[in-house]
Formats: structure tokens, sequence, C-alpha cells
């Protein structure tokens, strides 16, 4: 893993709203905005962008937190800037802060964690996971 960064480096990164973003379950459409949950995905991969200049050729970073203060909604349309900040980092452990902003307006924020290891540690952890077919019962 590169040591590239210190408390206080920041990422932009930016995202348009698609219809796919909103806030749609196994029911049906809830709300025609940005999801909660789409924007979970998306916080984490602006944070993430610290840890693709971070890791190296035999590493991958895998998310193990993400927080979201959902404040105001958006629109499908609505450009969505990103900000991501490291917090801390501690061996290989990633901490970051971020926000979500449309036109100038906070919609959200939160923290995000994502530990680097190696491929083959993450092989072998995803390796060790049942693979669906040991649920009885479920579904």
């Amino acid at each position: 893993m590169k040591k590239l960064f210190q408390p206080g480096d920041i990422r932009h990164w930016m995202h348009v709203v698609s219809h796919e973003d909103t806030a749609t379950f196994e029911s049906g459409p809830v709300h025609p905005v940005y999801a909660t949950f789409a924007l979970a995905r998306d916080a984490e991969f602006a944070c993430r962008q610290f840890v693709l200049e971070m890791r190296e050729e035999h590493e991958e970073g895998i998310g193990t937190f993400v927080s979201v203060e959902h404040i105001a909604g958006a629109r499908p349309g609505a450009r969505i800037d990103f900000t991501a900040m490291v917090e801390t980092i501690q061996g290989n452990t990633l901490v970051c802060t971020w926000e979500a902003h449309e036109c100038g307006r906070i919609i959200a924020k939160g923290r995000q964690i994502q530990k680097i290891l190696t491929r083959d540690r993450l092989q072998s952890i995803f390796e060790s996971l049942p693979d669906g077919s040991d649920l009885h019962g479920v579904g």
C-alpha cells in the first residue's frame, strides 16, 4: 500500500442522478428522487478515489462501513458533486468523511471506511463465505 495521503487530503467526484438511482424497491417506486442507498454507493466510490491511488497492483480495497445523513432530495438529471476527505489512515484502514452537494446545497454527508488487502487475502475471505445453498428455509 502506497503511503500517499494524510488527514485533510481531498478528492472530488461527480455523479449525475439517473432514474435507476431513485428510491425503488422490489415492491415498486417509492420516490422520484436520489435514493439513500444510491447515495451510499456513490459516496463509497467517491472515497474509493483514494484507494485507487493507494493500492499496489496485488491489492484491492474493500468497504467496511458507510454512513449517510440524507439531508435533501435531488431529482434525476441533477449533478451531484462529492467531496471526500481523509480523516485518518491507520495501517491498512482508510477513514474518510464525505459530502454531496447539488448546485451549492448540501444533500448528504457521512463517513466511509475501507481496508486495503491483498487480492489473495480477499479471495480467501470470499471463498470462505457460504454460497447461498446453505440457507435452508430462507426465501
